[in-house]
């Protein structure tokens, strides 16, 4: 198994490789203005601000076939800043309770006839970080507004309807607080946690949303990337990054430039471990759980639905060519790192950095020829 500083060092040499000849890449050759360009590979590692994007959009669309025609609501569970260090230091195991006493704490209240009385489910996707890449462990989770009754035939719904919510956020972070801390002492029976003021709330935030595929398409945005986009990033050299971010508190765009080192280490900390899941499923929306899904699917679906027109999948352009920005750049052959390298050393015309010349995704996702 490996660990941390393993973990850190393939992220840094994968990044650091990524679209450049070192993975060798692909000769492509412009259909209009017959120059050649080298497409140089990505890395595909998950910690990587450049790779995902096709990955992230086949999530996207298999978690929408899997959405209830119901309303949902988006739940987030954030634990104190006590405790965020000893979770750092024991991510797989503490990570790990973090999902469970989450969904347990929403299960468990969700069961209560009081406030619902049914068996439910949750999406539940792991962020590490905020804005400015600090280290804040925190839970979404994308819930349908109801659950499967105990006799599995009967859909229930919240019955406050004037004002929308599933259970109440007070009493699910006070269940919140106590089934997380009985699961890290069983995790880790060893860790001794920082004390923690008792009459300090956990925050548990939770909102009904209009339109559950938002929620899926912001949470879609780091699965398989890890904090920070490539497009954030504005200036860097040896001795510093300046990136951009959304300042929370007022809503307005800023800039915060890190020394070099600082930087590396805000956002390699967020590097996941080998096999810990950003990403679980839980109750109804259990793989398990995907025969009854299916079920209250066609069971919850409006009775006169509107026609469904198939729209055939559009078809991905050509690469636009860096030179005559016309999309007729055709892949010729595939290129060994040592080839790549030779290209680019006879060349001069190079567009490895050209956003607009990006490397191939994975098959068979590839960019259709001309």
């Amino acid at each position: 198994m490996l660990g941390l500083a393993d973990v850190i060092v393939r992220a840094l040499s994968a990044i650091s490789r990524c679209r450049t000849a070192a993975l060798g890449g692909h000769l492509a050759v412009c259909t209009v203005c017959g120059r050649e360009h080298v497409l140089f590979h990505s890395c595909h590692h998950r910690a990587c601000p450049r790779c995902g994007h096709d990955a992230t959009r086949q999530w996207v669309e298999r978690q929408r076939e899997l959405l209830l025609p119901v309303p949902y609501f988006h739940v987030v569970f954030t634990l104190p800043a006590e405790l965020r260090r000893p979770v750092r230091e024991h991510q797989r195991a503490l990570l790990g309770a973090l999902f469970r006493a989450a969904f347990d704490s929403l299960a468990a209240l969700c069961a209560d006839p009081h406030w619902l009385g049914a068996h439910v489910g949750a999406l539940a996707v792991l962020h590490t970080w905020t804005r400015t890449l600090e280290w804040h462990p925190h839970v979404h989770l994308l819930v349908p507004a109801g659950g499967l009754a105990p006799d599995g035939r009967t859909w229930l719904v919240p019955p406050h309807r004037n004002q929308p919510f599933l259970v109440p956020e007070a009493a699910l972070a006070e269940r919140f607080r106590g089934r997380f801390l009985h699961l890290a002492r069983r995790a880790v029976p060893a860790l001794r946690l920082p004390p923690i003021p008792w009459d300090k709330r956990w925050v548990v935030f939770a909102k009904p949303v209009a339109r559950p595929t938002a929620v899926l398409d912001y949470l879609a945005r780091y699965v398989h990337r890890t904090a920070l986009s490539d497009k954030a990033i504005t200036a860097g050299d040896a001795r510093s990054v300046t990136f951009t971010y959304r300042d929370s508190r007022d809503g307005i765009r800023k800039d915060m430039t890190l020394p070099a080192h600082e930087f590396l280490r805000r956002f390699l900390q967020h590097v996941p471990l080998r096999g810990l899941h950003r990403v679980r499923a839980f109750g109804l929306l259990h793989p398990a759980e995907r025969t009854t899904l299916r079920r209250l699917q066609l069971l919850l679906a409006p009775p006169t639905p509107a026609p469904i027109h198939e729209h055939a999948e559009p078809r991905p352009q050509p690469l636009r060519c860096p030179h005559c920005l016309q999309p007729a750049l055709r892949r010729v052959r595939r290129l060994s790192a040592d080839q790549c390298a030779a290209f680019v050393a006879a060349s001069t015309v190079v567009s490895h950095r050209d956003p607009l010349a990006r490397g191939p995704p994975p098959a068979p996702l590839g960019v259709p020829l001309p």
